[in-house]
């Protein structure tokens, strides 16, 4: 809370899931608000409840559209913050799209939609706002990757190249600034969560959504992933696994065991696909429901 009240904080996706979230939470911590996402309705819907309980005011809550990938507009919207906040203390590169089809059955125009947005968008956006951090030689970079950015697993073959790629960018961005000890990278990896990514999946073909997503109880609470990303923000961590078991320890496995990280998700990834074909959640049957 004393880190980040008072800062200035840029989300995207901020109009439902883990944005939302963050959303919530920051208002209550006393952050002051930049909110972003393609649907401007569901913006202000999010401001007004952060104004209910919070006790920002409306100044403190700016609402700015945006497509991530529209890169033309982006250094449009960067200076709209700036404008209206002064500067900008923490980027939270939250909007993104998952994926559940198989690669066989996937138009490869969806592969290119993904890396348009959850890719180029993020850094395109990131471009602009790390050249305003760098002259005040201070601020943070929070990207939400995913689990899915250090493991493979079906049914995400896209999505799981996009956080490849995102952690790439990155790590190796980190990297081109040590000599700014005051910017940070953090790449946040979370695992399931009760969030409406699941709702707005790319399937095998751009047009076609999915028909049903399924149970959903059995993932991590959307609040406890926002909490944890918010306390991993606050203390500079350059990587958070946020999840819980099975998918945590198999994070483990993948890094320091592959040989059979590899074996286990070619077992557990033949039930994953099971599942998504009888219209369950594709990973309903890694966890119990707690009691």
């Amino acid at each position: 809370e004393n880190e980040l009240r008072g800062k200035v904080v840029w989300v995207t996706g901020a109009s439902s899931g883990i944005g939302e979230e963050l959303t919530y939470q920051l208002a209550k911590i006393g952050a002051l608000l930049a909110i972003s996402a393609r649907r401007e309705d569901e913006l202000e819907r999010v401001k007004r409840k952060c104004l209910e309980i919070s006790s920002l005011s409306e100044k403190d809550i700016l609402v700015l559209r945006l497509d991530l990938t529209d890169r033309s507009s982006h250094e449009a919207a960067t200076n709209s913050v700036l404008k209206h906040f002064g500067k900008i203390d923490v980027l939270v590169n939250n909007g993104g799209r998952s994926q559940r089809s198989l690669f066989v059955d996937t138009n490869l125009d969806v592969y290119n939609a993904i890396i348009e947005l959850n890719y180029l968008g993020t850094i395109s956006l990131t471009k602009y706002v790390l050249n305003h951090m760098i002259q005040r030689k201070r601020g943070k970079i929070v990207t939400v990757s995913s689990v899915m950015g250090i493991m493979g697993a079906p049914l995400a073959t896209g999505y799981c190249a996009s956080k490849h790629a995102l952690q790439g960018f990155f790590n190796s961005l980190r990297t081109e600034l040590t000599d700014y000890p005051e910017i940070s990278i953090i790449n946040i990896c979370p695992g399931p969560v009760q969030s409406k990514i699941i709702q707005n999946v790319f399937t095998e073909n751009l047009a076609k959504s999915l028909e049903s997503s399924g149970d959903q109880s059995h993932k991590m609470p959307t609040e406890r992933c926002a909490r944890l990303t918010l306390v991993s923000t606050a203390n500079d961590l350059k990587e958070a696994w946020i999840s819980d078991h099975p998918y945590l320890a198999v994070c483990y496995l993948w890094q320091y065991a592959p040989t059979w990280a590899w074996w286990l998700m070619n077992r557990m990834g033949k039930r994953r696909i099971q599942n998504f074909k009888s219209g369950v959640d594709a990973d309903a049957s890694y966890t119990r429901k707690k009691k």
